[in-house]
């Protein structure tokens, strides 16, 4: 469904992604995690060429695009790709001009050119579906954080991709605003939405990954079903850091 092969990104004199390889099978929730800086968002912007690999193929369904140093890749080609993702942001970025409803409505009418009545139907049922329909005329300034999540998150899924990506998705909340968020992820899964999530939130990655790719400093260190990462990790690395994790959400409860 989704084939990451041999990706290379590098910034300047940094090499952020070293040769990861991942597959993602459709139907299927995947976690990216590690430490901060370890590559997992930028390999979750890879899928959708918000960041262009330096080297390395990228595939979604029967697309592929190879990529080479120094080789530009046409817009046409990345807008290919790219309409077959929907993201979901850490920090939102919903349109503060638009209500709730116009935020979901927004790529239907302006990217599929769908007739208003239309998009605005489609908008209402996903609202719906996210738990937001009683503020579909709200503005996002009137929100909170888990509210406002969740129109994004109606928002990505407007366009039916064939995957959404979710960057971070419950960092910038809350506990409780982040359960809200959870919640709707779950339930995603639970009809079969393809998903893959850079997240630092164990609660969120062990609750509804099945599969999980540990990223540190640009490589793959460890990947297989979340349950056996999480509960019994291979590799060192691995277990320190879902040790430093498991701590610190100890520490959130009795905090």
């Amino acid at each position: 469904m989704i084939g990451l092969e041999n990706i290379e990104k590098q910034f300047g004199d940094l090499m952020v992604l070293k040769g990861v390889s991942v597959a993602i099978r459709e139907g299927t929730v995947t976690a990216l995690v590690g430490p901060s800086g370890g590559g997992k968002s930028t390999l979750l912007r890879c899928i959708n060429l918000l960041e262009i690999p330096t080297s390395g193929a990228v595939r979604i369904g029967n697309d592929r695009l190879e990529f080479h140093p120094g080789q530009k890749v046409t817009t046409a080609a990345i807008q290919r790709l790219r309409r077959q993702t929907g993201m979901v942001f850490q920090n939102f970025q919903l349109f503060p001009h638009r209500t709730a409803i116009e935020n979901v409505m927004e790529a239907l009418t302006t990217v599929l050119k769908w007739p208003e009545a239309k998009a605005r139907e489609r908008a209402a049922a996903l609202l719906e579906k996210v738990g937001m329909a009683h503020k579909a005329d709200a503005w996002p300034a009137t929100l909170s954080g888990g509210q406002q999540q969740r129109v994004a998150i109606a928002r990505a899924l407007a366009p039916s991709p064939k995957v959404l990506l979710c960057d971070e998705p419950t960092s910038a909340l809350d506990p409780e605003l982040a359960q809200e968020v959870v919640d709707v992820l779950s339930d995603l899964a639970r009809e079969g939405t393809t998903m893959v999530m850079a997240t630092h939130d164990l609660r969120l990655a062990s609750s509804i990954a099945n599969e999980v790719v540990f990223l540190d400093a640009g490589l793959v260190v460890e990947t297989g079903p979340a349950r056996e990462v999480f509960d019994n990790p291979q590799r060192e690395r691995t277990k320190r850091f879902i040790t430093t994790l498991t701590q610190e959400v100890a520490k959130g409860r009795h905090g």
